[in-house]
């Protein structure tokens, strides 16, 4: 007979959100998450990291099937998470050697003494690897007695980059294909540039019978999830979703704009160059954050002072004093100069006014060229106006959008028509 799981019990472990140092963002996430799936959630607890934990986790084994814990796995004495759980299940803690090797190769000798700790779960269950942290989670079950149930319980690290890695990209997928709550399908998807009040409009907007979603923010980007219905009706909602957003700025699974840009360098055996000006460099951090990208990535050059594009990039300074550094002329100049130095098959450039102070009437904080150049595609520049949220919410979202129109502009697509349809940047 087929295992049901039906009920799940959420505890969030940490003194700091106990005494109101941070405010729970875990609970209401993983609720919604695993109610959307069908699960009825009997409990939310949050308690804080002084042992107390273990009567309401005896209390939860005897009316869940799943439990999930947040926080607790550091290295200190009073991450005590592990301890409790190989307690409940009646078995010891023992060192993880694949746990261990992996830490050690991220650490080195520094895992000897309280880090060793973090390597250490109960007997039988499975680790689950953290890439954001040093604390990996694991997962297992705990047979109750008298009763000899069992159930399920998957520990996770308590910072948020952390859990929303482990819980989106392992547990959730594994509590989706469980028997015995009320089934549903989930597509997901990776929308750019748009403010997440703006994106929860269009959902609610574009919404179809039986559909519900669901978003997680991101630095780069905010991951969308469809809910219910067919995989076609989902696809429909997700084009409609697409269509208000504008050309591009929702795709279809879980990817960073970046992945989209050096998958097709790598594709087509192209390398890049990149001169940024208000971006100070982001464009290229974020490109170099990827392994491998030393096949496509030649470099970069920080041309913030004007000086700096004259000299470094070729600009002329009729060009600057005519048109200004923030133009379209100056941006296809930029492009074109590294491309002429480097010798390579692509160029970015990126020229704008991030704020708080530097705007004009005719270019307000927020407005920002992008110059595009390569030997076999022709050279084009476009403009783009951010809502400025700030200084660094321009110069983030100016880099975004400088990778996302470069991977369009190798596509051979129209930039002038793309930009035009972003409305909500």
């Amino acid at each position: 007979m087929t295992r049901r799981y039906v009920t799940v019990s959420i505890f969030l472990i940490g003194t700091e959100i106990t005494r109101g140092i941070i405010a729970d963002t875990h609970g209401p996430l993983l609720a919604r998450e695993l109610s959307i799936l069908g699960y009825h959630i009997n409990r939310i607890v949050i308690i804080p990291d002084d042992g107390s934990i273990e009567p309401m986790l005896r209390q939860a084994l005897q009316d869940s099937d799943i439990i999930l814990l947040t926080g607790g796995l550091g290295p200190t004495s009073d991450d005590i998470t592990r301890h409790v759980v190989a307690k409940l299940a009646g078995v010891p803690l023992v060192q993880d050697e694949g746990a261990f090797a992996e830490l050690y190769t991220r650490i080195g000798s520094r895992i000897y003494g309280a880090n060793q700790r973090q390597v250490c779960f109960p007997e039988g269950f499975t680790v689950i690897s953290n890439p954001k942290g040093t604390a990996p989670g694991f997962w297992g079950e705990i047979v109750t007695s008298p009763e000899s149930r069992s159930v399920l319980c998957y520990a996770m690290p308590g910072p948020p980059v952390e859990m929303h890695e482990m819980f989106y990209h392992r547990i959730l997928p594994e509590l989706a294909q469980l028997a015995g709550h009320d089934d549903t399908e989930v597509t997901e998807f990776s929308c750019f540039l748009t403010p997440e009040s703006k994106l929860e409009e269009v959902c609610g907007e574009c919404a179809m019978g039986g559909i519900q979603w669901g978003t997680r923010v991101q630095e780069h980007r905010i991951s969308l999830y469809l809910h219910g219905g067919t995989q076609e009706s989902r696809g429909f909602m997700a084009q409609e979703i697409g269509k208000q957003l504008g050309f591009g700025l929702l795709v279809t699974g879980d990817v960073e704009g970046v992945d989209l840009l050096s998958n097709l360098l790598v594709q087509q055996k192209f390398k890049m160059v990149c001169a940024e000006s208000c971006t100070g460099g982001l464009v290229s951090k974020l490109m170099t954050d990827l392994d491998g990208s030393s096949a496509w990535f030649w470099g970069g050059v920080v041309s913030y002072a004007n000086q700096a594009k004259e000299t470094l990039l070729g600009v002329s300074s009729s060009t600057i004093e005519t048109c200004g550094a923030v133009s379209e002329e100056s941006v296809l100049e930029m492009a074109q100069g590294l491309l002429r130095l480097a010798q390579v098959d692509f160029s970015v450039s990126v020229s704008g006014i991030a704020g708080s102070g530097g705007g004009t009437k005719e270019k307000p904080v927020g407005t920002v060229w992008f110059g595009f150049a390569s030997p076999t595609i022709p050279a084009i520049a476009v403009k783009l106006n951010f809502s400025s949220y700030g200084r660094a919410s321009v110069r983030r979202r100016a880099a975004l959008a400088a990778i996302l129109l470069s991977y369009f502009y190798l596509k051979g697509a129209d930039l002038l028509d793309i930009v035009s349809t972003w409305q909500y940047i």
